[in-house]
């Protein structure tokens, strides 16, 4: 198999023709041939830098008092001990010494020896790292990594899926309580096990993949556990096994979301796509369980995404390369909706915070996370005839404004507010053709990343990353680094920084006059010759932060793209048209992402009637997947979504099981349909009755179908003939649809869709809009009196948590 970047990689065919998809599987190298996977950042001190040092094979021994884990590479072997004679104590000591191969099976043997009494030594499995320990009401258990699967390489830093995994009880039979064979205990354990991480989980040994490439770049810390947690889904799993051992040989670090990495072509070029969607763990859950923010400024559905560019240069690993981060999340405001059997829409539920404390922390943890500028992209609607969205639009363009008065001008955060939904009716492009303006304009204030790195003076074993020099005075050097808040540039990208900067200014050469050297954390020395850096993040958000979500993602990722492959010399523009074959193959990787998000999220796959529309798809053919998908949405959020957020709070460490409290089932309706967990905020909403909401509101322009502070979008509009042929979204049917019922699916009654679907003449699915069907399809579905049981299985399928 090939893997971009790796140092030993086959060639890789050139692509003849000007844009093409060259192979939709990144390869790698197995698992016996890696070359150096140096330099995690996340990885301790003492670590040995050695290439071999990062195999992870592990062979998993036991006897009855004792397991024992082996950590083997070509020079060195390293010893776990796990103790099985206390239930529910965690017991775990690693030896010191660093054995070799033959010194290693010597141990083993006299290990068997001694415990022959007892049955002696056995082998229990092969692994390739833990993923954590976890306790419910009885004995602790362990969670191995039994097989994975490479999907890709950055740099020459493979990263790894998970294929298939084991739960090991820890203590033996005859130590175990009669709790550790409870109804409840094995109760826990399966809804411990139904978060499915084979499914949408990945991780490296070498990079710290939940972090972006400029952060493990440019912020070059060393020493014990520095990651971040936000996007590490085992953090609560590791925290035990970190606190006795301080070491991090022997985890993994598991992100959620997407991952994608494909090699394409353009102008003759080969170059590698990586796709990465990093979801929170804070505030995480589903749908309608988590809405809004916490006290903490967390938002549910946080979620970062990130795009990789970097040339293919076959045997070698790249030496330029760049990547954008982007950010979606659900509106920080306290809000939330109540799950429903009843109501495919239910209500909105808003408390209005009148000092709007923990908008500010979010911001706040935004702008520490990506700097300055920070660019808010709301998509929800302005005006409906029942007031539903817009109630959250209005109070957070209000809760922007007030957090602006405590900020200082050249730190106030950007906004647009559009009703993306009123152009949803007119043609797919245009509604494609005004967002690429949009990310154009946010492009120019945040700015992306770019690396170049001379080759002559970096070690072909060496893929550390590089950490910033102290100078005499002890004071730190940042020529060649950059983190969040400043970054230092050469002088022909100053001319990109200028406020009023032409596009062809922001993507002239940046190739610096000087190479600068600086160490990297095992020693070496790595020269970068070029740096640029982003500054701030686009936000994007609409009601799910779903569907309108991820089309604006796409948008603004193919304008960053451009920019990218310009920079690199791929290019000779820095844009790419909507109708080239590029941004079709593009769009299609940005669908699949959405598709997994919304799996994760809202339980189908994502509403892409714009995509459906761009590739050509009959309306007929639109129509009914969509119907599908809000269906599939409905049958999850009203009868699966209480289990499934029990189980994540479980994994989560967000609940923990103890003996003298109430279960996790008692108290959220695990296993039964209908009601359950409320929104963890919901002690703070009251229903705000909609005069009252909108008396309270004097700025009329926040009624608009667009507002903004940094752009003008009214001339974008009339440059664009994007009012042409758009219809008035407030326009009535001249004749009623009927409406559908909403009987319980389960039961294979009639199924109609709520009254509440049928809005403003057309037909609103979650995030995106159907447009009105002819009443004789909609009788046509009202004749269906019962759904087919694989109706349900696809509906459970499509789970992306679940197995």
């Amino acid at each position: 198999m090939e893997e971009p970047g790796a140092a030993a990689a086959d060639a890789l065919t050139s692509g003849a023709s000007d844009v093409q998809v060259m192979s939709s599987d990144p390869g790698a190298r197995a698992p016996d041939g890696m070359a150096a996977d140096g330099g995690a950042v996340a990885r301790n001190n003492d670590e040995p830098n050695d290439a071999s040092f990062y195999l992870h094979v592990f062979e998993l021994y036991e006897t009855q008092s004792n397991f024992y884990m082996i950590r083997k590479n070509r020079t060195s072997w390293r010893l776990l001990k796990i103790g099985r004679l206390r239930a529910s104590e965690l017991n775990i000591c690693q030896e010191s010494t660093t054995y070799t191969e033959s010194e290693c099976k010597e141990l083993l043997n006299r290990i068997h020896e001694e415990n022959k009494s007892t049955g002696g030594l056995k082998f229990v499995t092969d692994c390739y790292g833990i993923v954590g320990f976890v306790k419910f009401l009885g004995p602790y258990y362990m969670l191995l990594i039994t097989e994975r699967e490479e999907i890709g390489a950055i740099l020459g830093h493979t990263i790894y899926a998970i294929t298939k995994s084991k739960i090991i009880a820890l203590p033996n039979s005859s130590v175990q309580s009669n709790m550790a064979n409870s109804r409840e205990e094995r109760r826990y354990k399966k809804l411990f096990c139904t978060v499915d991480i084979t499914q949408g989980f990945f991780f490296s040994y070498s990079y710290s993949i939940m972090q972006s490439l400029q952060k493990n770049m440019c912020e070059g810390k060393t020493g014990q556990l520095l990651y971040e947690s936000m996007f590490i889904w085992n953090e609560f799993l590791t925290r035990e096994i970190h606190s006795h051992l301080k070491s991090t040989l022997w985890t993994v670090y598991l992100v959620y979301g997407f991952f994608k990495q494909v090699k394409l072509s353009t102008h003759g070029k080969d170059f590698w796509l990586t796709l990465i969607a990093r979801r929170s763990q804070h505030c995480a859950g589903t749908r309608y369980l988590k809405r809004g923010v916490d006290e903490d400024g967390n938002v549910a559905n946080d979620v970062e995404t990130e795009q990789i560019i970097f040339e293919d240069i076959p045997g070698e690993i790249p030496t330029c390369f760049s990547s954008i981060v982007q950010n979606r999340g659900s509106i920080p405001l306290f809000w939330s909706q109540e799950t429903s059997k009843l109501n495919l829409k239910p209500d909105i539920i808003l408390n209005k915070d009148k000092g709007y404390e923990a908008t500010k922390l979010h911001f706040d943890n935004l702008a520490e996370r990506y700097g300055k500028p920070i660019v808010i992209l709301n998509l929800i609607k302005s005006e409906e005839k029942k007031p539903r969205e817009s109630i959250l639009r209005s109070e957070f363009a209000s809760a922007v404004k007030y957090v602006d008065k405590n900020l200082s001008e050249d730190s106030h955060l950007k906004f647009l507010h559009w009703d993306i939904h009123k152009h949803y009716r007119s043609k797919a492009k245009n509604v494609l053709t005004m967002l690429v303006e949009v990310a154009a304009c946010t492009l120019k204030l945040t700015d992306f990343f770019y690396c170049e790195m001379a080759p002559a003076l970096r070690y072909e074993s060496d893929l550390r990353w590089p950490t910033s020099v102290m100078d005499d005075a002890g004071d730190q050097s940042s020529n060649n680094i950059c983190s969040s808040s400043s970054c230092s540039t050469t002088d022909k990208d100053d001319v990109d920084m200028q406020e009023n900067g032409s596009q062809e200014n922001m993507d002239s050469d940046i190739s610096g006059s000087e190479t600068k050297t600086i160490a990297v954390s095992n020693g070496g020395l790595c020269s970068v010759k070029s740096l640029r850096c982003q500054k701030g993040v686009l936000r994007t958000n609409c009601i799910d932060c779903l569907d309108r979500t991820n089309i604006a993602q796409y948008a603004y990722g193919l304008v960053a793209l451009g920019h990218q492959l310009h920079a690199l010399k791929l290019s000779p523009c820095p844009s790419i048209p909507l109708d080239a074959t590029l941004a079709d193959h593009f769009m299609t990787y940005y669908e699949k992402m959405g598709d997994t998000l919304s799996l994760q999220y809202g339980g189908s796959t994502a509403h892409n009637k714009i995509f459906s529309e761009r590739r050509g798809q009959c309306k007929a053919t639109i129509r009914y997947q969509e119907l599908l998908r809000t269906f599939q949405r409905y049958y999850s959020n009203a009868f699966t979504d209480v289990d499934k957020q029990a189980a994540i709070d479980l994994f989560l460490g967000r609940f923990q099981p103890q003996l003298d409290k109430p279960a996790i089932w008692e108290h959220c309706g695990v296993g039964k349909s209908g009601h359950g967990f409320t929104n963890e905020i919901s002690r703070y909403t009251a229903v705000v009755p909609h005069g009252q909401h909108f008396a309270e509101s004097a700025d009329s322009s926040l009624y608009k179908d667009w507002y903004s502070n940094f752009l003008d979008f009214e001339s974008i509009l009339s440059s664009r003939s994007f009012l042409e042929g758009e219809m008035n979204d407030r326009s009535t049917l001249n004749s009623p649809i009927e409406s559908l019922s909403t009987q319980n699916i389960a039961d294979g009654r009639s199924n109609e869709a709520s009254s509440d679907l049928v809005e403003n003449g057309s037909l609103t699915e979650g995030d995106q809009v159907i447009e009105e069907q002819p009443q004789d399809t909609v009788r046509t579905a009202n004749k269906r009196n019962k759904f087919p049981d694989s109706f349900a299985h696809w509906v459970h399928h499509g789970e992306a948590l679940y197995r």
